[in-house]
């Protein structure tokens, strides 16, 4: 399955290393300001993290999606945020650019956003057009050469910090699958602004802002494949970004474990430690199962996008299972902890609040399970 195990496993101790030495130190400082790092995502970028699945020939590192899940795994271990914004970055934006991008748009965006010159944000999801996005607000309008764009986006990742944006906008009739385009817009070009940023429970340091389209003027050129294929090209980048939140999924998930293994062998009561009993244990057993089974998805999931085969289904399940395991691996964390893992002294209260956006983002586990049984019942 894997293209060289040797390779993922310098690139797994080189993520490793890098967030224990750039991020585990600020993590809990940056969750309580709300702080994203920009400069940390910098250094991300000189790494070749930022552009991990880009082409060497548009200065990307020119990997496959088990190296992919491997980096992000490393990184969600750590720090959820940084991981979320780091998958954001790679499979929204950048993916979207690559995946549906002319020769002249690849060629000035991608270089950037590999290096991490550019941050990379994607707009989708609407404040009333959640999972309903064929219904959304946001219109772009044509005007000569020119498409105006007016309307906002909400729940976007690197809504202000982002350098460009992949935006989607209504070019049709509503509920029309074929009347909504894709635009590639530059941050300062008029008309396009920042508005609230999100004040979340969990994934606290990657920022989460709306984003707002005034009379917003975007060349032609800045349209992405052809004028109506939006939403289809959406969907596609979703399925890949599917693989992106499960990885991050199986990161939280085995950070909060291995926390727990860790203070399981320490923490004494009744004059041993709370290992021995089958009580915490069990729950161990039962965290370690389902977190192989998460992986064994996800890793499926990769191998079917790195041989260009349908991920559509395998993307759901992995994303849908990992999403679910990392919550319960989370949640029984903090009860091995005890009272001690409802404060903020020890890692696993973090991992507890960053976990439940796993079974939100990229589609909700409903919207997953619903994208499965589609599947499953065209297959019959």
């Amino acid at each position: 399955m894997f293209e060289s195990i040797e390779n993922l496993g310098m690139i797994e101790a080189s993520a490793r290393e890098f967030a224990q030495k750039h991020i585990l130190p600020k993590v809990m400082e940056w969750d309580e300001a709300q702080h994203f790092p920009v400069d940390v995502m910098k250094e991300l970028g000189k790494l070749g993290f930022l552009g991990v699945l880009v082409p060497h020939e548009y200065g990307g590192s020119g990997l496959g999606y088990q190296e992919y899940i491997t980096i992000l795994t490393e990184i969600g271990k750590v720090c959820g945020s940084i991981g979320l914004s780091v998958a954001a970055h790679n499979s929204l934006c950048t993916g979207h650019i690559m995946a549906f991008g002319n020769e002249v748009q690849k060629s000035k965006y991608l270089p950037l956003l590999a290096s991490g010159e550019f941050i990379g944000a994607w707009g989708l999801t609407e404040a009333n057009t959640g999972s309903d996005a064929m219904r959304m607000k946001c219109v772009a309008i044509k005007d000569g050469d020119h498409y105006v764009l007016n309307g906002s986006k909400n729940w976007i990742t690197h809504g202000k910090s982002g350098d460009v944006a992949v935006v989607l906008a209504r070019t049709g009739e509503l509920l029309d699958s074929r009347g909504i385009t894709a635009f590639i817009v530059e941050r300062g070009t008029p008309g396009f602004r920042a508005g609230k940023k999100e004040n979340k429970l969990g994934m606290r340091a990657s920022e989460t802002a709306e984003i707002i389209f005034e009379d917003c003027r975007v060349h032609e050129s800045q349209v992405l494949g052809q004028v109506g294929d939006g939403f289809i090209q959406a969907m596609k980048v979703l399925d890949g970004g599917r693989i992106s939140i499960a990885a991050l999924s199986l990161g939280i998930a085995k950070g909060a474990y291995e926390a727990s293994v860790k203070y399981a062998k320490e923490r004494e009561q009744f004059g041993q430690p709370i290992a021995n009993f089958q009580a915490i244990s069990f729950k161990l057993a039962d965290m370690a199962t389902r977190i192989q089974a998460a992986e064994l998805l996800t890793r499926q999931a990769a191998d079917l996008k790195n041989n260009g085969k349908k991920v559509t289904e395998a993307g759901a399940m992995a994303k849908y299972y990992a999403s679910e395991v990392c919550v319960y691996a989370s949640n029984e964390a903090v009860q091995i902890f005890g009272g001690y893992g409802y404060t903020k002294d020890f890692p696993v209260e973090k991992y507890y609040r960053d976990s439940k956006l796993c079974t939100i983002g990229e589609g909700t586990s409903e919207i997953q399970k619903l994208v499965i049984s589609r599947s499953i019942l065209k297959e019959q």
